[in-house]
């Protein structure tokens, strides 16, 4: 499969479902090998056989990016079996929304496991082999894009802790951008916002239909909508570096 991003290898966690399935399909049809990353494996040989079925290259690797030996023992096999990583899409996320009052500990434990410390253990792993990829490369340049969301650009009541993760990534993504950006690794975040994916299911009742009365009329965003931003980013020219992208549903005013 011949595209611009042809001969080199990405990584994509939570690449069972939602965005990280559609970032994974769309990297694959510029030429990637991808490296598809999350905990449930029938998923993601569903997905790998897709993309093989298509022309692609996909390799499954099934881990817990919230332990840290698993997340940095999945990106030791990538760069095994691949031989180099080129692009990291942080995808991964869980989202537990409600009032903070009252609220169960564990959601928020959740989401400091999977979108900070997931996060952190996977980029601390990939930033040595993305940080080689930019040097040996035909395209010196290599990606790190970290999936955020409007939440972390906007503070709303019954959103405070998935606002401190958000908020989190777009930090440590703009610092870790002027620590690499010498090195010709390009660091980015994408903003989605209301989104058509499963990350809505973890929530409480109560809260879930709460957030469904909010969405109510909205036509959501698909998939497909954010992975098309994240290839946009990882296919510019080395000259060109596209450091955040915020994408809204139409309609939405949040």
């Amino acid at each position: 499969m011949t595209g611009r991003l042809h001969g080199t290898v990405a990584l994509v966690t939570g690449a069972s479902s939602g965005i990280g399935e559609a970032t994974a399909r769309s990297l694959s049809e510029q030429g990637a090998t991808v490296a598809l990353l999350a905990r449930r494996r029938e998923r993601l040989t569903s997905l790998a056989e897709k993309i093989r079925a298509a022309g692609g290259t996909a390799l499954v690797v099934a881990a817990d990016i919230t332990d840290q030996p698993q997340a940095a023992a999945a990106v030791d096999q990538v760069v095994a079996e691949l031989g180099r990583l080129d692009t990291l899409v942080n995808n991964a996320g869980f989202m537990g929304l409600g009032p903070v009052l009252n609220a169960p500990l564990q959601e928020w434990e959740r989401m400091l496991e999977v979108n900070v410390q997931g996060l952190l253990y996977v980029t601390h792993a990939a930033l040595a082999h993305l940080v080689r990829a930019a040097q040996d490369s035909t395209r010196q340049v290599a990606d790190l894009v970290n999936i955020s969301s409007t939440a972390g650009r906007v503070a709303r009541r019954g959103t405070a802790v998935y606002n401190l993760t958000k908020f989190g990534i777009n930090g440590f993504a703009e610092a870790l951008r002027q620590e690499v950006l010498a090195k010709h690794v390009r660091v980015s975040v994408v903003e989605p916002g209301a989104v058509d994916t499963e990350l809505s299911s973890h929530l409480r009742d109560g809260v879930r239909q709460s957030i469904e009365r909010q969405v109510r009329g909205l036509e959501l965003l698909r998939p497909e909508d954010i992975a098309d931003a994240v290839t946009y980013i990882v296919t510019r020219d080395r000259r060109v570096a596209v450091n955040e992208i915020l994408v809204r549903a139409a309609d939405q005013t949040w």
